[in-house]
């Protein structure tokens, strides 16, 4: 997804976040981001748990497929 922004572009994203929201409401902002990508992430480690989880159950007992 951020793989075509180099570093200039980097920049001036920065910048502009800089401009709009301030320097005092940027750390609160990247704490947010944060804790919103944690939880995120342990929510779908979650869903894929309960899915291998779901599939070792429902195959229990069951010969494996050639």
């Amino acid at each position: 997804m951020f793989n075509n922004i180099g570093v200039s572009g980097l920049i001036l994203i920065l910048a502009i976040a800089l401009i709009v929201f301030g320097p005092s409401k940027l750390p609160q902002l990247g704490r947010a981001f944060g804790d919103t990508l944690r939880e995120f992430r342990n929510s779908t480690r979650n869903i894929m748990d309960d899915g291998d989880r779901d599939h070792l159950i429902e195959n229990e007992g069951k010969k494996p497929p050639l």
